[in-house]
């Protein structure tokens, strides 16, 4: 294993990226418990709400420090709009998907975003993979969705859900390059604070006009007179949006993408294991095989990075080249 991983430490990365897992993986529990008190725009909302606030106070606390990124006039804003914007776009389309698809639909397509940030990496950055790389890939991804498929009741198919699911996951592959095409340029918690105070004003937005539309604001209060959805709804906010987007955007920054979207898949197994313990969910073989062969992927990753002259080009060789 590499002692560095574009120019950091390599434990800090993948503890980074331990970090990343456990938080999308956790998610899932989170949003189980808010559930039962609103449904899936009010709990994004509120979620976005968490995460605003979090920004904020983020701010508030490393600005008087010196530690918020210099601006400087000659960087492209539209880079960074347009990287968090792919990933509200996936939220949206998401969304959108859970009218027509069934949840395990979702999973199975939103599994092969590894395959497809690898496919436009490679158009659009240059971006190379060893033959390595694209088997361990392949392998965990293949476990992934065997699990969903032996862990699911029944799946119908549905195409329309599975088109805008489609659309969907391809737009968080676009999230994944462009957040790797802008490293060294735009810094982690500037993409993370796009996103955050983007989301917040659409999502936000979103359901007040369709408060307006209902005539009542009664289901978005609702939810407030309850502890435990305004604790779990802040988890979501600030440790799966607020504190993900952040990790995320830091190990697109120092690895690359068919590496770090395959702790994305690892996310899955979290939520699995999280809800046997937590909640007693059962635990079938399928779910130790399986299991034991994302890991064995994850780990296999890790093992086999691509050569440095393999990561493709960024926004900032493109500002240097255009000087």
């Amino acid at each position: 294993m590499a002692k560095e991983l574009g120019g950091a430490p390599a434990w800090k990365v993948y503890g980074v990226a331990a970090a990343f897992t456990l938080s999308i993986g956790f998610s899932f529990f989170g949003i189980k418990q808010c559930v039962p008190y609103a449904d899936t725009l009010t709990i994004l909302s509120y979620r976005y709400v968490a995460a605003l606030i979090g920004v904020l106070v983020w701010v508030a606390v490393i600005k008087p420090m010196g530690l918020m990124p210099k601006a400087e006039p000659r960087r492209p804003k539209i880079k960074l709009y347009q990287t968090a914007a792919f990933y509200i776009l996936f939220m949206i389309f998401q969304i959108l998907a859970m009218f027509f698809a069934t949840s395990i639909e979702g999973a199975i397509v939103y599994a092969m975003v590894p395959i497809f940030a690898k496919i436009i990496g490679r158009l659009v950055l240059g971006e190379k993979s060893t033959r390595l790389q694209i088997f361990f890939v392949v392998l965990t991804v293949s476990a992934l969705i065997v699990l969903i498929i032996l862990n699911a009741a029944s799946i119908e198919l549905n195409v329309t859900g599975l088109v805008i699911m489609t659309i969907s996951s391809i737009f968080m592959a676009c999230q994944n390059v462009s957040a790797r095409y802008v490293r060294g340029v735009f810094q982690p918690i500037e993409i993370t604070m796009a996103i955050a105070v983007g989301g917040s004003f659409i999502f936000i937005g979103a359901s007040v006009v369709r408060a307006l539309i209902r005539g009542s604001l009664e289901f978005l209060i609702e939810p407030l007179r309850h502890p435990s959805f305004i604790i779990w709804v802040s988890f979501l906010g600030i440790f799966c949006i607020l504190l993900s987007a952040q990790f995320m955007a830091y190990m697109l920054a120092h690895m690359e993408i068919i590496q770090s979207t395959v702790f994305n898949s690892a996310s899955t197994l979290i939520s699995i294991v999280a809800g046997a313990l937590i909640l007693g969910e059962p635990l079938m073989w399928y779910h130790y095989l399986c299991g034991g062969i994302i890991l064995a992927g994850v780990v296999g990753m890790i093992l086999a990075p691509a050569k440095a002259e393999n990561a493709g080009r960024s926004l900032g060789d493109d500002l240097h080249r255009d000087e």
